[in-house]
């Protein structure tokens, strides 16, 4: 699965998983599915890369349980969005149910089914605070989780571990060489493990790395200070990017380019990833569905430990990545659809073995503690629940200030000399002109 770089979404950049469109998105095309003649018997469910195997087994056992086929018909990511785009807007929607991209909701909320009888007490208590308010847009309930994920803390094993770095790091700095969970740990530790390895004269590890082409990792520092606007306040319409904790974020962030590769202007998720599993990075900030999906051939293969997002003076905080089901209000098969978002949240553990094994509800997550291969779950899980962990803004303009505004920004932040608050000021006015 490869998505597009501007949004936390769940993505697999090296593992060589390619988007191919099932047969049956020949049919949908042709118009099968929702209201347009799927059949009585079946649901046209769309969705993007990885979601299918995340649904497979929720479709299954649907079909077990109720006799009705659950088509999941595949596209990329760009294709996803402006095939939802068209149908709403026409109101003639060939598919009954789609996993819609956290950022996505406010866009398409006029077009969607409210399912605010399914966001029961016990529902909300299971889910994160973050996707629950980030599912309601207007008032009402237009998405229901079917997985999350957020940043968390990669780290080498062989590093943390050996006994003399370890005594090198307590003689330097004071205290022992342990996961970073505060921004002073984690520069102190980019600091130490940045260095020539093999004696050329050239820097050859080092202790981080940071992304410029992709917005969402320093949001997450942006809610690490305490921050509870991020970047602009929908409903006030304030634009709060300017404001010191902002400022502080962005420095914190930028304050890592001495520990980290050049080029951090075009460095993105694959590129990041790519830099860990070579053994050139001590550590990185990941989506936390890549530690079971490290390559066989990878330098670091057993050598990585995982813990939660890294803390700054607000707390833990990463940026929810979650997928919602929605259903359209022109499909003519509304009960059933809901029927089947329903069942998905109810059985939200079968996608636990899944590729990417990602889950929405606490309980699925919490139900993986102390299993083997599932050291992530407790680190997402502790990240999620974190109460600085913001969802993104809800407007339907925030694809726009990602593309036009905040990637731009960061790329230009992570060059040599930058004035960060004049970044920050600037890009406050462009936002404001487009949010307008």
């Amino acid at each position: 699965m490869k998505l597009r770089s501007t949004s936390g979404r769940l993505r697999t950049v090296v593992s060589g998983i390619a988007v191919v469109a099932s047969l049956s998105l020949v049919a949908a095309g042709c118009g099968a599915g929702g209201s347009s003649g799927g059949g009585s018997n079946t649901l046209t469910v769309l969705v993007e890369g990885g979601g299918r195997a995340e649904l497979q087994p929720v479709a299954e056992r649907y079909k077990q349980e109720t006799g009705t086929t659950v088509d999941l018909v595949e596209l990329p990511y760009d294709g996803l969005y402006d095939r939802v785009q068209t149908e709403l807007g026409s109101g003639q929607a060939s598919f009954d149910v789609a996993a819609l991209d956290a950022i996505w909701l406010s866009a398409f909320a006029a077009g969607v089914s409210p399912l605010d009888d399914l966001f029961t007490d016990d529902v909300k208590r299971d889910l994160f605070p973050g996707l629950v308010s980030e599912a309601q847009v207007n008032g009402a309930y237009v998405g229901m989780p079917v997985w999350t994920n957020s940043e968390i803390l990669y780290y080498r094993t062989d590093l943390f571990g050996d006994a003399k770095e370890r005594a090198a790091f307590q003689a330097k700095y004071g205290y022992a060489l342990v996961p970073p969970t505060t921004w002073k740990q984690y520069r102190d530790v980019a600091e130490f493990f940045t260095r020539d390895t093999n004696g050329d004269g050239q820097t050859d590890l080092y202790g981080t790395d940071v992304k410029g082409a992709v917005e969402t990792e320093w949001l997450a520092t942006v809610s690490q200070t305490g921050e509870t606007t991020m970047v602009l306040d929908p409903k006030s319409g304030q634009v709060t990017i300017d404001d010191a904790e902002h400022l502080e974020a962005l420095n914190f962030y930028t304050s890592l380019l001495p520990y980290a590769p050049s080029g951090a202007a075009q460095l993105d998720w694959a590129g990041a990833q790519n830099l860990f599993y070579q053994g050139k990075l001590a550590m990185m900030r990941f989506w936390g569905h890549a530690y079971t999906q490290t390559p066989a051939d990878a330098a670091v293969k057993g050598k990585i430990g995982v813990a939660p997002m890294i803390a700054g003076p607000g707390g833990i905080a990463g940026v929810p990545g979650a997928w919602y089901l929605s259903v359209p209000k022109a499909t003519t098969r509304q009960e059933e659809a809901k029927k089947f978002v329903a069942f998905a949240y109810q059985h939200n553990e079968l996608s636990i073995t899944t590729s990417l094994g990602l889950v929405a509800r606490i309980s699925a997550f919490e139900s993986q503690a102390g299993v083997a291969g599932h050291e992530n779950y407790p680190a997402i899980l502790t990240t999620l629940k974190s109460p600085a962990t913001v969802a993104r803004p809800a407007t339907p303009k925030w694809q726009e200030i990602v593309n036009t505004v905040l990637t731009p920004m960061l790329q230009k932040a992570v060059a040599k000399g930058a004035d960060n608050a004049a970044l920050l000021k600037k890009a406050k006015t462009q936002i404001e002109a487009i949010a307008k």
